[in-house]
């Protein structure tokens, strides 16, 4: 079966197109700009990629080598209901979906058993940390890991393995697409407001998603935020166990989504916690949390209140090690967000010497919507008077290497994909 994946590039679709290459299926793509996720699949096999998502492109290749299923990414008919491709295969009698029907497939075909990672925060994390545990444990896993790994491959197909592990994502309401064996919930806090309008809204997603889960791993905060109980169905954990502070993980945020990932391997393998605990404590972390760009200069995804602070309780227990000032650059993902959570901002930066704040990484925006500029939200923080509103220009670049150069820990914060800043970062400071 020949398999199309429309934005390849993407965390969740680039991973899932590795997972069907290794289960036996042809598998080609398109992404509307390159990137290094597009480098990362060409360099592991998947070369028949096409950037920009043109009608002409889809029809010379169906042609060539028949489409028997198109997969696309959830932002595409979000960003446009017409996209090429996507009118293409329907005129074409084309199989369409989105990502979670394919994976429902796969996990159908090979018998696999999901665990799934949900929540607000920390998604990305706490998936890499259960699959660093199952590898050094040398059991046979599949994983769709979102993010860049030193140990592992975003995503792999073990045909001898008994589960799956992925990071169920609540945009699009992805997850609850699944019925996972082992649920873990990372935190929740309202998010997506394009496809959750209320906060209610948002919570019974949440709902409705542990229902379909076997088990449930969920904080006694959470838990008390979406009026749960601890049954045999729902283990509440405290995130005050003094277990915890075993794990010799830099940020509290780290070792809370460690814990969270101990309990879930300790149930699915009867591993001894204490043996977990030592293994997790040596989890070589993954890109874009906390990743190193350049000596003293780190990237981090955060880009919403609770990941910023689960990035600053890392970045300042860093700093404080090494007795640097904290810088931070931010850049909000999205104007949209803002609109919603200027004012939970407060106390985010709290340990920062110094904040710059960048205009919004724009996508899938209300055009309705007042773009907010960096000055107005830098307004809505406890202190305002550590922020500077300024571009991703060479001003903001002085300015970064006047940081480097006087020993300060300078720490980008962005939520985006291609041409963030992210990837501003990389381009002008990392070592050739």
């Amino acid at each position: 079966m020949h398999i199309y994946f429309s934005g390849i590039g993407g965390a969740g679709i680039g991973p899932l197109a590795q997972i069907a290459q290794q289960a036996g299926y042809t598998v080609s793509g398109s992404d509307k700009q390159d990137s290094s996720y597009i480098q990362y699949l060409k360099k592991h096999g998947i070369t028949n990629i096409h950037i920009g998502q043109a009608r002409e492109a889809i029809a010379k290749l169906h042609e060539q080598t028949p489409i028997d299923w198109f997969v696309y990414t959830s932002a595409l008919p979000l960003e446009n209901p017409n996209a090429p491709e996507l009118v293409y295969c329907k005129e074409q009698s084309i199989k369409t979906s989105k990502r979670d029907e394919l994976l429902n497939l796969i996990l159908e075909e090979k018998k696999l058993q999901l665990i799934a990672i949900a929540g607000t925060h920390g998604k990305t994390t706490t998936t890499a940390l259960t699959t660093w545990l199952f590898t050094q444990l040398g059991e046979s896993i599949s994983y769709l890991l979102p993010a860049k790994t030193s140990f592992a491959e975003m995503g792999a197909f073990d045909p001898a393995s008994k589960y799956f592990i992925y990071e169920a994502d609540e945009f699009d309401r992805n997850f609850l697409a699944y019925e996972p064996a082992i649920s873990l919930i990372t935190g929740v806090s309202w998010d997506h407001h394009e496809i959750f309008p209320t906060r209610e809204d948002y919570q019974a997603a949440f709902h409705e998603f542990i229902e379909q889960s076997a088990h449930t791993l969920v904080w006694e905060e959470d838990s008390d935020y979406l009026g749960l109980q601890d049954t045999d169905a729902v283990s509440v954990l405290d995130s005050g166990d003094p277990h915890i502070q075993a794990i010799s993980l830099l940020g509290q945020y780290n070792r809370l989504d460690a814990w969270l990932a101990v309990q879930a391997v300790h149930r699915a393998t009867k591993q001894p916690i204490e043996k977990l605990v030592e293994i997790v404590s040596r989890f070589p972390g993954l890109s874009r949390r906390m990743e190193q760009v350049a000596p003293g200069l780190y990237s981090d995804y955060a880009h919403t209140p609770e990941k910023i602070r689960g990035a600053m309780s890392v970045a300042s227990e860093m700093a404080a090690e090494t007795g640097q000032n904290l810088v931070v650059v931010y850049e909000p993902l999205t104007n949209r967000r803002q609109h919603f959570m200027m004012d939970d901002y407060k106390d985010c930066f709290d340990g920062a010497s110094k904040l710059y704040w960048i205009p919004s990484y724009l996508a899938r925006e209300d055009s309705a919507q007042r773009i907010i500029p960096p000055s107005e939200l830098i307004t809505h923080l406890a202190d305002p008077s550590i922020a500077v509103a300024l571009e991703r220009d060479d001003e903001l670049k002085s300015a970064i290497q006047k940081h480097l150069d006087n020993g300060d820990m300078v720490v980008g914060m962005a939520g985006g994909g291609g041409d963030s800043l992210d990837d501003w970062l990389h381009k002008e400071f990392a070592q050739k």
